[in-house]
């Protein structure tokens, strides 16, 4: 089907390989990054959103689809909707026993996640990344790191726009001997070294990779170590910013940091 959506591949995947938990978290990451449009039963009211709950098999759901228009046809008719990141969705619902009603019945990924996994969903991208200090004795290229999550953080830092100048990933030997790999952020804008360490964090985690496998740094690039880094790391390139637009009304769960409330 040529209309399909990021997150119908990422069902049909892992549709087709039901044993493996990769493809399966493959999807759940889709979702989480996903804009979804979620169904409601009546306007917004300022913050407060009032989703239409369906009763259904196995629980009570509320429906979000991934465009616009798979909603109205879900619908056939006008219907007030909130447009919110998936993230936000599954942690506004978690602990209300409310399953997700995904695209049902028009679209490939069409599919009911249970209250359960909501809130699986929720508890792994509220996960952050631990804090380490320790001083790096050696650096060099970074070897036996799977595909699967070079591919995870390619996608992952190409939605950070603005926030950093670059990452490098490579080996490191940390005083003591101990040794991994580190991701490291140059020139980082001020403010947004949480929501890069999540965003590698959860790279990391959706790719099924151990926990630990990765640290992350920022350095400034006057730095003598992202010299180094620069010599043998692999090389991540953040967008430019977007340029700004002129300010329109806030729509209801467009702030990450004010979102919408359940009524």
């Amino acid at each position: 089907m040529p209309d399909q959506t990021v997150l119908d591949h990422a069902h049909t995947a892992m549709q087709a390989a039901p044993g493996d938990d990769a493809a399966r978290l493959r999807f759940y990451e889709r979702l989480a990054d996903s804009e979804l449009f979620l169904l409601l039963a009546e306007e917004a009211a300022g913050d407060n959103i009032t989703p239409q709950v369906f009763p259904l098999e196995g629980g009570s759901f509320v429906l979000v689809f991934d465009r616009e228009a798979r909603l109205a046809e879900f619908v056939g008719a006008t219907a007030p909707y909130a447009a919110l990141s998936g993230r936000i969705v599954v942690q506004m619902l978690a602990g209300q026993g409310i399953g997700l009603g995904v695209n049902l019945g028009v679209a490939p990924s069409s599919i009911l996640i249970p209250a359960e996994a909501v809130g699986w969903l929720s508890d792994t991208l509220q996960q952050g990344p631990a804090q380490v200090e320790a001083r790096v004795d050696e650096v060099r290229a970074p070897g036996g790191l799977p595909e699967l999550l070079l591919t995870a953080l390619d996608a992952k830092l190409a939605a950070m726009a603005g926030l950093a100048r670059m990452a490098y990933l490579a080996g490191v030997t940390y005083e003591g001997g101990q040794m991994g790999h580190m991701l490291a952020f140059v020139d980082a804008t001020p403010g947004a070294e949480s929501a890069l360490a999540t965003a590698a964090n959860e790279a990391l985690t959706f790719s099924g990779i151990e926990a630990g496998a990765m640290d992350v740094t920022f350095l400034a690039a006057s730095d003598p170590m992202s010299a180094r880094l620069a010599r043998v790391g692999l090389r991540f390139d953040l967008p430019e910013p977007p340029r700004a637009e002129p300010a329109q009304p806030s729509a209801p769960g467009m702030d990450p940091d004010n979102p919408p409330k359940l009524r």
